[in-house]
């Protein structure tokens, strides 16, 4: 029977059957066309094993999906400029700022372990950085990468053990800043086949299993504990390479010490949170369900179940991490943006869109909406992946990606050095502008727009080729039995509708199969070979496999039109938002932003390198200069009625995340609502709910893409007339 869950995501209902996602559910509609048959399919079928690429040995579950190799696809178009962004900004210069990555006194420069800069950053910073490098190609991040690629390996010890000594005061070790160096050494295997990784791996993963239950993962080290999916996915990497079944053994070891995110009775107590929640308000029941509320925390390790069901083979397993997504979404997530409020615990009473999420939480998110991509097949995690990538995370960073700030909210009117507690949770300028402010974030930014490339297309187990994630991009993959193609895919996706692919073969008559993703907002999607249309009709949230003899030049075109969609929050005050496919739009709000002393608004664990040149790296904050305190006039009957889409000439940077740069505009009337004001914590004032009554005169207001707007309102009030409009002062 299938198990039917709701999450309530961008305003659809979706039905997530779990044997849904174990086999392959076909829609058969094949055409009478010799060699060519085209089906609607809910994921590839599994029943073959990919000859081309690495995947899930048994008794793992079959692979679904197959990510290729690092570097095997380049990002073009505004993702190329995007990227090349982040190598020339902060990401890139990073080596230079940070005195996490200076050499001096660096343990993970040194043999022994020992050194006085050495846990998470190095890694984190390498993630984004190295993987830039291979996609890039660029010779000078390369040499770089391999600096710090070369020490790792050369700190493994006779034991097995490598990198920075990091013991506690309970003589356990803290596994988790090894975790993250564990996908660069991958990541670095993928790019150039050094079998010293395999080794580095081997010995290491031996130690680990080796260490006894009671010290391994252990309580006293918070990150590593909640975060053990991380080590989890490096084990099942080196056993799809090497099949060591005592690999296997490991796999279990790290399941039953890592944080358990599929207990539902966990007491409060037992929650290793923060403790903070709203003045007067009661500890919830449901605040139980969830083993930790820390937000990257969430964002990463809220998948582990499902990782470990690839062994398992427990259902349960799998549907936990789809409940852990749920529990979060139903409590803290009934914003736009694809991500919660938790800055930095989600806390009971603290769920208004002017909560926000840590730089870290949103490319986490994006990593694990990848990993649940390639384990399930589900479309739902490219609807997610894409939802978080072009709303949320572009808004953290500056428009030049050489600083970024610590929260960043779906309605967010200020962005200042000042602290905002209790509103937002820490003490500090966690809202401002900073490239040495938040040494986490600071780090780690680097891996979202990378990791998003090298997961656009994936290989099948029937040696095809998916595209799954869409950006403009050319792949080379091989396909068949070892024969290799290259498709570029161009498009202004997701600012167009359509996305050309070109196909080219090395040689003629070539047959495998041609995966497509229709996303879930496309009910009217179409396909188009050769400038021939299909005789099948693609389904929203499912793919469409295309096994035909491709020829060199052969092209599809994926025609996915746009609806704009009114999105009603009922539990966040019935507020609403406005999706126009996977972009969702936020009102342009005037911005001024004021330059700063970097040194001066960072808070106090930001370290720098002797010798920087702060002047080059300053901070800003940014002040509204046009009014945001709009509720939105609908048409009651047929809200979508009431926006006018405007387009604009594609921009000149190829950068459209500017208010200054977006290719189109929604306009809609809407009313100020005067007793809607910043509030005594310097943030805009929690929402009422909804209808609002304003006696102010209508204005037509402009709104763009939320990935552009630094400051922004996603969620709005809805102006409303008679008994059932509420008075904003009397519900206050």
């Amino acid at each position: 029977m299938i198990l039917k869950q709701l999450i309530n995501s961008r305003g659809t209902m979706l039905f997530i059957g779990i044997s849904f996602l174990l086999v392959s559910s076909c829609n058969s509609n094949k055409e009478n066309v010799a060699h060519q048959d085209i089906q609607v399919v809910s994921i590839p079928d599994t029943s073959t094993i990919n000859v081309n690429y690495i995947s899930n040995r048994k008794p793992l579950k079959p692979s679904v999906l197959i990510k290729l190799p690092v570097g095997a696809i380049k990002p073009e178009n505004w993702l190329q400029e995007t990227l090349k962004r982040q190598a020339n900004g902060l990401m890139g210069n990073l080596g230079e700022i940070s005195a996490w990555l200076q050499e001096k006194d660096n343990a993970w420069l040194a043999e022994n372990g020992i050194g006085s800069w050495g846990w998470e950053e190095v890694p984190y910073w390498l993630k984004g950085y190295g993987n830039t490098a291979y996609i890039l190609e660029d010779e000078a991040m390369l040499k770089e990468s391999r600096k710090w690629i070369e020490a790792a390996i050369a700190s493994q010890r006779p034991d097995g053990n490598f990198g920075p000594k990091r013991i506690g005061e309970d003589g356990t070790q803290d596994f988790w800043a090894n975790m993250i160096m564990l996908y660069c050494l991958q990541s670095y295997y993928e790019y150039a086949k050094d079998e010293r990784v395999i080794d580095l791996m081997s010995n290491y993963f031996k130690y680990q299993l080796n260490v006894s239950d009671d010290q391994f993962l252990s309580k006293s080290h918070y990150w590593q504990r909640v975060r053990g999916g991380d080590n989890l996915y490096s084990v099942v990497w080196l056993y799809n390479r090497t099949g060591e079944k005592w690999l296997l053994d490991l796999i279990e070891k790290i399941h039953r010490n890592t944080a358990p995110w599929e207990k539902r009775d966990n007491t409060l107590d037992e929650i290793n949170n923060w403790k903070e929640k709203r003045e007067g308000t009661e500890w919830p029941s449901w605040y139980a369900n969830l083993v930790d509320w820390h937000n990257v925390n969430i964002a990463q390790g809220f998948r582990e179940p499902a990782q470990y069901y690839q062994l398992s083979h427990d259902k349960n397993d799998l549907k936990a991490t789809y409940d852990d997504f749920k529990i979060v979404r139903d409590h803290f997530g009934q914003v736009p943006g694809g991500m919660f409020g938790a800055d930095e615990n989600a806390r009971p009473g603290y769920s208004d869109p002017r909560q926000g999420i840590e730089t870290c939480g949103v490319v986490e998110q994006m990593n694990s909406d990848e990993h649940l991509l390639r384990i399930t097949g589900d479309i739902f995690w490219a609807d997610h992946a894409e939802e978080v990538t072009f709303n949320t995370l572009p808004a953290t960073m500056m428009p030049d990606l050489k600083s970024l700030r610590y929260i960043t909210s779906p309605n967010m009117v200020m962005n200042d050095d000042q602290n905002h507690r209790p509103g937002i949770m820490n003490d500090g300028p966690f809202l401002m502008m900073n490239p040495f402010s938040s040494r986490c974030c600071q780090h780690n930014h680097g891996q979202g727009w990378p990791y998003l490339i090298e997961n656009l297309w994936m290989a099948t187990p029937d040696n095809g080729l998916a595209a799954v994630i869409y950006a403009p991009s050319t792949v080379s993959a091989n396909v068949a039995e070892g024969k290799n193609i290259t498709v570029t895919s161009k498009t202004n996706y997701p600012f167009e509708q359509d996305i050309n692919f070109t196909v080219h073969t090395q040689e003629k008559d070539l047959e495998f199969p041609f995966y497509f993703r229709i996303p879930a907002w496309a009910d009217t999607a179409s396909i188009l070979i050769n400038g021939k249309a299909i005789e099948v009709t693609p389904e929203a949230g499912k793919y469409i496999r295309i096994d035909r003899i491709w020829d060199d030049g052969d092209e599809v075109t994926l025609s996915l039109p746009k609806e704009l969609h009114v999105r009603r929050w009922e539990q966040n005050q019935n507020s609403v938002s406005v999706d126009y496919g996977p972009l969702t739009f936020s009102l342009k709000i005037g911005e001024d932003y004021e330059r700063k002393e970097s040194d001066k608004t960072a808070i106090g664990d930001s370290k720098w390198q002797e010798g920087v040149d702060k002047e080059n790296w300053p901070s800003y904050e940014i002040h509204p200069t046009t009014p945001w305190n709009y509720g939105l006039v609908l048409n009651k009957e047929n809200p979508e009625e009431s926006f006018t889409i405007e387009k604009r000439e594609w921009p000149k940077s190829n950068f459209p995340f500017t208010p200054e740069d977006v290719p189109f505009v929604i306009k809609v009337k809407a009313k100020q609502i005067p007793e809607w004001a910043v509030d005594q914590y310097g943030l805009a004032g929690e929402l009422q709910s909804s209808p609002v009554r304003s006696v102010q005169k209508t204005e037509t207001v402009e709104l763009i893409p939320m990935g552009a707007a630094r400051l922004r309102i996603s969620s709005f009030p809805v102006i409303g007339e008679g008994e059932n409009a509420h008075d904003w002062r009397k519900t206050k």
